[in-house]
């Protein structure tokens, strides 16, 4: 096991706040703890071998599997989402319409914007997302470090900046990748939000160890204007509730309750209207 690089004072006076199990490769148990300075969570401790809890195939982001009801649902929203992410990106008044999107997965986001008219870029560490992405023509860098001289209109992380080891460096690199007008999207859970709060320990969006933060608004807020970046606007992403929900209750009563499940993630977005906590949320961010 390793601690995390200390920068920034993320983990100045750390406190437990919920005890987690990986549900997904190992059912070793870790802390989160709380940051109170940062009104943010973090993983503890972080294993050595982080890579190998992304091997399973139950890892649904390197996947492009259809086998069981989640695989299903999760390719359902996600054909959804893909259209609702390129019609933000296409939004932004934007030079030349380059984007670099960070975590690529499997491709399908940026075989999207190929598709219209996007100059595409991507970053995949998963030798196994990038192989599959190639098959759809869509090719993929190992690390952020291999992009050189080139700066983007928009950047996006879908679900990404929660994998980031080094969190603090990452950010800095990530103000220097985009143009002086350009945009910076982070998508993210919300710890904040009441199926966070219902599920709690069983929450899906902890997915320890492989999260290793969990933000909040304020977070989210305080890291980026250590870079001079500034979150412009906040959007939900309405459907997370109902996919976290469903993975959530299997992880707590170990049965798939699918309609106890999509009852959680109503009242978790009916909630979310007054409150704003989404399960998760998209940041729109610029330079200052």
């Amino acid at each position: 096991m390793k601690e995390l690089k200390k920068e920034k004072g993320l983990y100045k006076n750390l406190k437990p706040f919920l005890n987690c199990i990986d549900h997904t490769v190992s059912n070793e148990s870790y802390e989160v703890m709380i940051n109170e300075e940062y009104d943010m969570l973090i993983t503890s401790p972080v294993p050595t071998n982080l890579e190998n809890y992304y091997l399973s195939d139950s890892y649904i982001s390197h996947t492009d599997s259809k086998k069981t009801l989640f695989d299903k649902v999760y390719q359902l929203v996600k054909n959804y989402t893909l259209k609702k992410k390129l019609k933000l990106i296409n939004s932004f008044n934007t030079d030349e319409k380059t984007i670099l999107d960070v975590g690529a997965g499997t491709g399908d986001f940026l075989n999207v914007c190929k598709n219209n008219s996007w100059k595409i870029n991507g970053i995949e560490p998963s030798l196994k997302a990038r192989e599959i992405a190639s098959k759809k023509n869509i090719i993929l860098k190992e690390d952020i470090s291999e992009i050189k001289e080139t700066k983007f209109d928009v950047i996006t992380l879908w679900h990404v900046l929660e994998h980031i080891p080094n969190l603090i460096e990452y950010t800095q690199v990530l103000k220097e990748l985009i143009k002086p007008n350009g945009v910076l999207i982070i998508a993210v859970p919300n710890y904040k939000s009441y199926d966070a709060k219902h599920y709690k320990e069983f929450w899906a969006a902890y997915d320890v160890p492989r999260h290793l933060w969990h933000f909040s608004k304020t977070s989210i807020e305080k890291i980026f204007s250590s870079v001079e970046m500034k979150v412009e606007k906040i959007l939900p992403m309405k459907f997370d509730s109902f996919y976290v929900s469903l993975l959530s209750e299997k992880y707590k009563t170990r049965k798939s309750r699918p309609f106890h499940a999509f009852y959680r993630g109503l009242v978790s977005n009916i909630k979310a209207k007054r409150t704003k906590e989404y399960s998760s949320l998209i940041y729109i961010l610029k330079n200052t």
